[in-house]
């Protein structure tokens, strides 16, 4: 137990000093009101498009990397959909930000699995002790419904299958294909806001957006996929 504080107080300090790098980087170029202008963002956003044009695999590898790490420290899905869409596009953006999230999650797995299984054990164990059989009914299937099915935050989804020892291989490709769905939507809305970006010298205003297909589409689409896996998981977890 002294051996995992240890770990979790060097992964801490490590995570902030990065973010702190980061902000610093950032902040000693430019002033505030200069990073929240949408003439910064429009400018930059452009120029960094234009970048991952000619390099297009070095932005994806820098991208993946960098999706790991945004799960290890803080693990919300929402952040690298967004950013995947803005800078890939709905397809390839869906297929990317699956990746990095699903190559992530199963590192943060492994570790946990390694250095903290007994405290993630004391923490969750007898809230889903119900889960057991069915991982054990057929792993890979459920890894995949628990994936798209949600309604437990991605965070802390991504430690509860070392409850079970889950197999690596199934935790990997259910993780990467049930949370394409979801993703797809978010990834959808990240790239619709690109293109507004792009078209227009002045932000739309909310009222506006809200009837722009690039916004509404993904909004209503997210909308009937929470109603579908609020149905799938009333029937699933009744049987």
């Amino acid at each position: 137990m002294e051996k995992s504080k240890k770990i979790k107080i060097f992964v801490g300090i490590f995570y902030l000093i990065l973010l702190s790098a980061f902000l610093f980087i950032i902040f000693s170029k430019f002033n505030f009101a200069e990073v929240a202008s949408y003439q910064f963002i429009q400018l930059y956003l452009a120029y960094f498009l234009d970048f991952k044009n000619t390099n297009l695999i070095f932005v994806i590898i820098v991208f993946i990397i960098a999706t790991i790490s945004w799960i290890f420290l803080l693990g919300i899905v929402s952040p690298v959909a967004f950013i995947g869409g803005l800078i890939f596009g709905k397809w390839l953006g869906t297929l990317i930000a699956s990746i990095g999230l699903s190559l992530g999650a199963t590192l943060l797995y492994i570790f946990v699995n390694y250095f903290f299984k007994n405290l993630i054990k004391e923490k969750f164990l007898f809230r889903f002790k119900n889960l057991e059989s069915k991982f054990k009914k057929n792993e890979f299937n459920f890894m995949f419904l628990f994936r798209f099915i949600g309604g437990i935050p991605f965070p802390i989804a991504n430690l509860l299958p070392a409850l079970f020892n889950v197999n690596i291989k199934n935790y990997f490709i259910g993780t990467f294909f049930g949370i394409m769905p979801h993703l797809y939507i978010m990834v959808s809305l990240g790239s619709g806001i690109e293109r507004i970006i792009n078209q227009n010298e002045t932000f739309p205003s909310v009222v506006d957006l809200l009837f722009l297909p690039e916004i509404y589409i993904p909004i209503i689409s997210f909308i009937l996929l929470v109603i579908i896996t609020g149905l799938v998981r009333k029937v699933f977890f009744k049987s």
